[in-house]
C-alpha cells in the first residue's frame, strides 16, 4: 500500500503531531472544530525524511500536491497560476515541537508577471500587488534560491534613499514596481537563470527548501540546545495554506495574540497587531505594532470576534495559546496556534488558575511545567533590559546573578564582606579552605574547574551564583589582578556574573531578586501529594537547613562535616591536628574540636527536627586543609625577609637608645615570634609534601582516613551522638544518620561500626538514655556496588555519591573532562549528556539498580537514596523513581525543581517503563 504523504485540513489527524507537525496538526484540528482557517493541506514529516534520505521528493508527491491544489481552487473559486482571480499560497514549516523562527516559510507563492496583473485587477490596488510581488521575490530568492538578503536590501534602500523616503509604507506603486524589477535582476545575476514563472516549479522548489531547513544550522543548533531528540521531533511538515492578506487596505490587519499574558500569566487578552500589514511586519520590527486593546477602537466588531477566537482556542486545547491571525477586508482568519511559551512565573500562575477554573486537572497542571523552568524563580536574575556586552564566558555552574568588587583571596573577601562590601571571589580554582570567602561573597568566579568542581558544588549548596572554567581569564593571584585579552581587572573592580548563562561583565548590572509566590507553593503542594520520592537537601549549617525547609525539604541527605572544619576560627585547630606526630597529640587537638562540632550538630538537628539528618564522616584528603606548597614557600620567604628587617631595626634602635631591650611597641613582633611562625610554616610545608599524592581523589581519603586515624572518626561520631543525646534530653524528635564515605569492603564498615558501638555505649551511659539513629554508607565506588549485599549486612542505609561513582565508572577526571573533551563528546553525539550533570542510566544507573537489588536482598526495606549532584536533575530523578529509591538529596535552591520532578516521575512512570 502506497504511503500517504498529503492530508487536507479537513481530514488530517489533529492529534498526530509527529506526522503532521504541530502547525499542520493544529490547522487540521482548528478547521475541524469550525474555526475560520484558510483552506490548505499538509505534506507530512515522513515526506521530509524520505526527501532528506533520497535527495529527491518521493515519487508521485507533486501529482498529489496538484490534486490538493485543485481542491483548494474549487473551494475558493480561484486558480493557481491563473491571470484572473489568482490563487496564492504560503509554504510553511512545522515540526512536532515548536521551533519558532528556526525553519523556513515562503509567502505569496504563485505570483509571476501574469498572476500579478490578475491580482491587481482583482483588488484594484497596484501598490498592494507590487508590494506582495517584491516580498515574494526576496523571500523566495533567499529561502529557495539561496540568495543573501543583502543583495536585495541594497536595491531596496537605494530606491528609498533616492525617493527621500524612510518608511516602507510610504513607497508607492511605482517605487515598488521598480524594486520588483531590480529584485528580478538580482535573481538572474545570482543564479544565472530568470526568476521561475511556472507556479508549480515555484511550489516544488519551496517544498524542497522547507524540507532542507530541517537540517539548517539554526534548526540543528536549536534542537541541540533544547535537547530535542529524534524521538521528540523528526523532520518538518510543509503546510500549503491559501494566502489571506492583511495589507489590502485599512479594513485589513495582521496580529499575534496570547490567550493569557505570557509575562505574568494574567487571564487577559494579550497581543499586538498592525493595520494594513502582513504578518512578517509584526515580528520583524519594520513597524511598531499596537496593543491589541486598541482594536476595540479601530475595529470593535473584529475585537469581539478575536475575543471569541481566544476563548474557543483555550477551551479546546486547554492550554495557553499563542496564535496568529489576519483580517482581510473585515473577515477574521486564524492562521496558526500553538502552546504559548511563557516564563516560569507565568507558567506557575496559569497552572494554578486553570485548575481553579476547571479547565485542567492537577495532574496536567504539574506536567505542563518543565521542572527546570522553576530555576528562573529561585535565583536573582540580571535586568533583562541590560545591553552591556559580556567581558568573557565560562561554564554556568550555579544559577543566579551576582555583582560585587573583585577579590582574589578568601581572607580579603571575608574581611570586606564583614565590612558590608559586596564581593565576587575570583580564583583560578577554589579549595575547602576558601569556604569563609564563599560565605562572604555574592558570587564565585574561577578560571579553572567544571560544573561539578568544588566551587560549583559549594556555590550550589549555598544558592550562590557561580561561573567556573572561564579560561579566557588569566588570574595572577600574587599581583592581585587578572587579564581578559587586553582588559585588566584589578582587585576592587566591579564584576557581574550570571551563573545561569556563564556570562561575565565588567561593571554593575542590576539584578532582580526572586520571590516565592503563593501559586508556586500551591503547585508544589500538589506535586508532593503525587510524588513517592522524598526530597532532602545537601546542607551543612543551621542557616542552610532553615533555607532548605523553606524550599520544602523533608530531611538532610548530606551534611559534609569537613565544611564545619573550614570556619576561620577552627582551621588552626584542624591544622594542629594534621601536624600532630602521634595519636595523643592528635587526640588533644581533636578534643578542642569536639565541643565545637557537637554544638554544630545540636543546632542542625534542632533546625531540622523531626526530619532525618545524614552526617557524612570526614571525606577529603588531609592536605586540602593546608595551604598549597607554593603558597607556603612564598609565606616563608616573606617571613624570612621580615625577620631580617626586624633584626636590622633592632640594631639601629639599640644604637640610638642604648637599651638592651627594645621598648614597646617594637618588641611586639620579636624575632622569637617570627621564628616560631617560620618554624610552623616549615612544618606545614613538610607535611604538605609528605601528604602529596599523584591522584588525591583516588588516594588517602574517606574511610581510609578513618582506618589510618581512628581518633578523627571517633571524635566525629562522638560529636554526632552527644548532640543527639542533648537534643533527646530537650524532648526533640530527631533522626540522625551516620554515613561512611568511600567504602570498598564490608570490613571497613565493620571497623567504623565498632567505633560507633564503643562511643554509643559511653554516650548512652553518660546521658542515661537509648539513642535512636541509623548507620550506613555512601555508595561511590564500583566495588561497593558489586559488594552491596555484604555491605547491607552492616549498613542500614545506602546513599549514592554519584559524583565520584560517575568519575570511577567513566575513568574521567571531572574537571579535566568538562574543560577538555566532554563538550566535543556531547556535540558529536558520542555522549548524549554530560554524565556529571545528568545521571548516566546505561552505566552508572545500572550499577545503582544492581546495588539496590543486592542491598534489598540482604536487608529488605533498606533505606536507599542519592546525594550526588545528579540528585537534583529531573531526568535523573525519573530514573531514581524507576529503581524505587526512597529519596533524592540536592542543593537547597534545587529542592522545588526536585519536588516537581518527583511528581513527574510518578505521573509518567508507565511511559518511562516502556522506554527503558
Amino acid at each position: 500500500m502506497a504511503t500517504q504523504y498529503i492530508f487536507s485540513f479537513q481530514n488530517g489527524d489533529g492529534k498526530n503531531k509527529a506526522l503532521l507537525g504541530g502547525k499542520g496538526a493544529n490547522l487540521c484540528e482548528m478547521t475541524q472544530i469550525g474555526l475560520n482557517v484558510p483552506p490548505g493541506f499538509v505534506i507530512s514529516t515522513a515526506a521530509c525524511l524520505d526527501y532528506l534520505r533520497d535527495r529527491r521528493l518521493p515519487d508521485g508527491l507533486m501529482e498529489g500536491v496538484k490534486r490538493h491544489i485543485e481542491a483548494i481552487e474549487q473551494t475558493t473559486g480561484k486558480r493557481f497560476g491563473g491571470n484572473s482571480l489568482p490563487l496564492l499560497v504560503s509554504v510553511r514549516s512545522g515540526s512536532a515541537i515548536s521551533m519558532p523562527g528556526m525553519m523556513d516559510t515562503i509567502l505569496n507563492l504563485g505570483l509571476n508577471r501574469e498572476t500579478l496583473q490578475g491580482l491587481i485587477e482583482e483588488t484594484g490596488d497596484p501598490r498592494f500587488g507590487y508590494d506582495a510581488y517584491r516580498r515574494f521575490i526576496q523571500l523566495f530568492g533567499k529561502v529557495a534560491l539561496g540568495i543573501a538578503d543583502e543583495k536585495f536590501d541594497l536595491h531596496f534602500d537605494n530606491v528609498k534613499k533616492q525617493a527621500g523616503i524612510k518608511a516602507d509604507v510610504a513607497l508607492d506603486a511605482d517605487h515598488l514596481k521598480e524594486i520588483s524589477d531590480l529584485f528580478l535582476q538580482v535573481v538572474k545575476e545570482e543564479t544565472g537563470r530568470p526568476f521561475p514563472e511556472d507556479v508549480y516549479e515555484q511550489l516544488e522548489l519551496a517544498i524542497k527548501a522547507v524540507f532542507e531547513s530541517w537540517m539548517g544550522r539554526r534548526a540543528v543548533d536549536y534542537r541541540r540546545e533544547f535537547r530535542i531528540t529524534e524521538k521528540m521531533a523528526n523532520g518538518t511538515a510543509a503546510n500549503i495554506v491559501t494566502m489571506v492578506f492583511g495589507n489590502m487596505g485599512n479594513d485589513c490587519a495582521t496580529g499575534v495574540g496570547f490567550t493569557r499574558n505570557p509575562g505574568t500569566g494574567a487571564n487577559e487578552m494579550y497581543g499586538e497587531y498592525l493595520v494594513n500589514a502582513q504578518g512578517e511586519d509584526v515580528v520583524a520590527g519594520i513597524r511598531t505594532p499596537k496593543p491589541v486593546q486598541e482594536l476595540t477602537r479601530e475595529m470593535p466588531d473584529l475585537y469581539r470576534q478575536l475575543t471569541e477566537l481566544r476563548d474557543k482556542l483555550e477551551q479546546h486545547y486547554r492550554e495557553v495559546q499563542d496564535f496568529e491571525y489576519t483580517i482581510e477586508r473585515g473577515v477574521l482568519y486564524c492562521l496558526q496556534t500553538r502552546s504559548g511559551k511563557m516564563n516560569a512565573a507565568a507558567m506557575v500562575r496559569t497552572s494554578v488558575e486553570m485548575v481553579k477554573e476547571g479547565l485542567i486537572s492537577k495532574e496536567r497542571a504539574l506536567l505542563r511545567i518543565n521542572p527546570e523552568l522553576l530555576e528562573q524563580l529561585l535565583h536573582p536574575q540580571l535586568d533583562p533590559h541590560n545591553k552591556i556586552p559580556p567581558l568573557a564566558q565560562g561554564l554556568p555552574a550555579s544559577p543566579g546573578a551576582a555583582c560585587g568588587k573583585c577579590v582574589f583571596d578568601a581572607d580579603t573577601a571575608a574581611m570586606m564582606g564583614k565590612a558590608g562590601e559586596k564581593i565576587i571571589l575570583l580564583r583560578e580554582e577554589t579549595k575547602p579552605e576558601d569556604i569563609h570567602g564563599f560565605f562572604a561573597a555574592q558570587g564565585i568566579l574561577t578560571s579553572r574547574g567544571g560544573k561539578t568542581s568544588h566551587a560549583a558544588v559549594v556555590a550550589r549548596g549555598m544558592g550562590k551564583a557561580c561561573v567556573a572554567g572561564a579560561e579566557d581569564i588569566k588570574v595572577d593571584v600574587r599581583s592581585r589582578r587578572a587579564l581578559v585579552g587586553d582588559v585588566l581587572i584589578r582587585e576592587g573592580d566591579i564584576l557581574t556574573i550570571d551563573g545561569g548563562s556563564g556570562l561575565i561583565y565588567l561593571g554593575e548590572i542590576p539584578t532582580v531578586a526572586p520571590t516565592v509566590s503563593s501559586e508556586l507553593q500551591t503547585l508544589l503542594s500538589w506535586a508532593d501529594s503525587y510524588a513517592e520520592l522524598k526530597v532532602y537537601a545537601n546542607v551543612d549549617t543551621p542557616e542552610g537547613a532553615k533555607k532548605a525547609l523553606a524550599y520544602g525539604a523533608t530531611g538532610i541527605g548530606l551534611c559534609r562535616t569537613e565544611r564545619m572544619f573550614n570556619a576561620k576560627e577552627r582551621l588552626p585547630l584542624v591544622v594542629d591536628m594534621i601536624l600532630a606526630e602521634d595519636p595523643d597529640s592528635r587526640a588533644a587537638a581533636l578534643e578542642k574540636l569536639l565541643p565545637i562540632q557537637r554544638e554544630d550538630f545540636v543546632q542542625l538537628f534542632t533546625a531540622m527536627a523531626p526530619h532525618p539528618v545524614t552526617v557524612r564522616l570526614l571525606d577529603p584528603p588531609m592536605h586540602e586543609f593546608l595551604p598549597s606548597e607554593h603558597q607556603l614557600e612564598d609565606e616563608i620567604q616573606a617571613l624570612n625577609k621580615y625577620e631580617t628587617m626586624i633584626k636590622g631595626q633592632r640594631v639601629t634602635l639599640e644604637t640610638l637608645s642604648g637599651h638592651d631591650v627594645l621598648p614597646a611597641p617594637f618588641n611586639l613582633l620579636s624575632e622569637d615570634v617570627i621564628g616560631k611562625a617560620i618554624a610552623k610554616k616549615q612544618l606545614m610545608l613538610k607535611k604538605v609534601r609528605d601528604l602529596s599524592e599523584v591522584n588525591p581523589m583516588l588516594g588517602h581519603r574517606g574511610v581510609r582516613l578513618g582506618m589510618s586515624y581512628p581518633e578523627i572518626y571517633k571524635m566525629q561520631i562522638r560529636s554526632v551522638l552527644e548532640a543527639a543525646a542533648i537534643c533527646a534530653q530537650q524532648g526533640l524528635a530527631i533522626a540522625p544518620e551516620i554515613m561512611v564515605p568511600q567504602v570498598i569492603t564490608v570490613e571497613e564498615l565493620k571497623r567504623v561500626n565498632k567505633y560507633v558501638a564503643e562511643v554509643r555505649q559511653e554516650t548512652e551511659s553518660r546521658y542515661g538514655l537509648v539513642l535512636n539513629f541509623k548507620f550506613g554508607t555512601m555508595i561511590e565506588t564500583v566495588r561497593a556496588c558489586t559488594r552491596a549485599g555484604q555491605l547491607a549486612e552492616v549498613a542500614e542505609f545506602f546513599s549514592f555519591g554519584t559524583n565520584d561513582l560517575t568519575q570511577a565508572t567513566f575513568s574521567f577526571s571531572r574537571e579535566d573532562a568538562e574543560n577538555k573533551f566532554l563538550p566535543l563528546y556531547n556535540e558529536v553525539g558520542l555522549l548524549e549528556d554530560n554524565p556529571f550533570e545528568v545521571l548516566d542510566v546505561k552505566g552508572v544507573g545500572q550499577l545503582m539498580k544492581m546495588t539496590a537489588e543486592f542491598g534489598r536482598r540482604t536487608r529488605p526495606g533498606i533505606k536507599i537514596g542519592i546525594c550526588g549532584e545528579q540528585g537534583g536533575h529531573p531526568q535523573s530523578i525519573r530514573f531514581c523513581h524507576h529503581i524505587k529509591l526512597d529519596y533524592v538529596s540536592c542543593s537547597a535552591p534545587r529542592i522545588p525543581i526536585a519536588r516537581l520532578a518527583a511528581a513527574h516521575a510518578k505521573l509518567l512512570e508507565h511511559e518511562f517503563s516502556e522506554q527503558s
